[in-house]
């Protein structure tokens, strides 16, 4: 079985202190149901319409457990606790090998 990636890029961030409070909740309750954070932070460098906000990769063992940890309680409290207070792009997908 392929393993899954959940990749969020934040396009703004308008809290930067809600965004550390969600960060504290959602590590957590992220690697309690499986997930790998593999890379969490502003990208190096950018290409083409990159743009130089906040990137995170999440690994996991396959599509089902990261759609399962995104929709688990704990994670839906970090996420309730973020708000408005930052725009982004959540997209969870195979791996290919």
């Amino acid at each position: 079985m392929a393993k899954a990636y959940w990749i969020a890029t934040y396009r703004s961030v308008k809290n930067p202190a809600a965004l550390a409070e969600y960060a504290k909740l959602s590590g957590p309750a992220i690697q309690a149901a499986g997930g790998r954070i593999l890379v969490r932070g502003t990208p190096a460098k950018t290409y083409e319409a990159g743009m130089d906000q906040r990137t995170v990769v999440i690994e996991f063992d396959s599509v089902a457990a990261a759609i399962a940890a995104h929709d688990t309680p704990a994670y839906q409290a970090a996420v309730k606790v973020l708000g408005d207070a930052a725009v982004r792009d959540i997209r969870i997908v195979e791996g290919v090998a």
